[in-house]
């Protein structure tokens, strides 16, 4: 018997709408400091800086993740 295998709920319903840079880090199992330089580099959209945090917009990254979003490509090895 072939049955139809359910529906896959979204794996990703659990991150908040706004992500911490230490959420980011874990989401993409990195550490921080590498997430705060690609963020300085302008390598990973949705990112805003609020006082003296930074944020991540959850949808901005997860299309970028997925190669559907843009973030400016970095310099290096560019002549």
């Amino acid at each position: 018997m072939n049955e139809a295998l359910p529906p896959q709920a979204d794996p990703h319903g659990d991150l908040p709408a706004v992500l911490t840079v230490d959420e980011l880090a874990e989401f993409l199992r990195v550490g921080r400091d590498t997430v705060y330089q690609a963020i300085a580099k302008g390598e990973i959209p949705g990112a805003c800086r609020i006082g003296r945090t930074i944020r991540i917009s959850r949808d901005a990254m997860l299309d970028w993740v997925r190669g559907k979003g843009h973030a400016p490509r970095s310099e290096r090895g560019r002549k």
